[in-house]
């Protein structure tokens, strides 16, 4: 039996984030499933927020902020987080 694959869908808002900061998906997708850190988020209990540094854009931080439900991660928002460092 082959692994689940994980499933990514992105909120209207967050396709735009992706257009507007030149985001890759492949970074988003990364620091989702493979990330340096994570923490609930405040004021939304279901949320989660991703944290990795990403080379490509010299180490920045980018922030991930998802609902992960089974197999698949709804995406609500990401940026680059200019308050975060390593």
């Amino acid at each position: 039996m082959s692994p689940p694959t994980m499933r990514f869908t992105y909120t209207h808002h967050a396709l735009a984030m992706l257009a507007e900061r030149e985001i890759a998906r492949e970074w988003v997708e990364q620091t989702v499933l493979d990330p340096e850190a994570v923490e609930p988020d405040p004021k939304h209990p279901e949320r989660q927020r991703a944290f990795r540094a990403v080379p490509e854009r010299d180490g920045r931080i980018m922030r991930v902020v998802y609902v992960a439900d089974g197999e698949t991660y709804r995406v609500i928002t990401l940026f680059l987080d200019r308050g975060r460092r390593r």
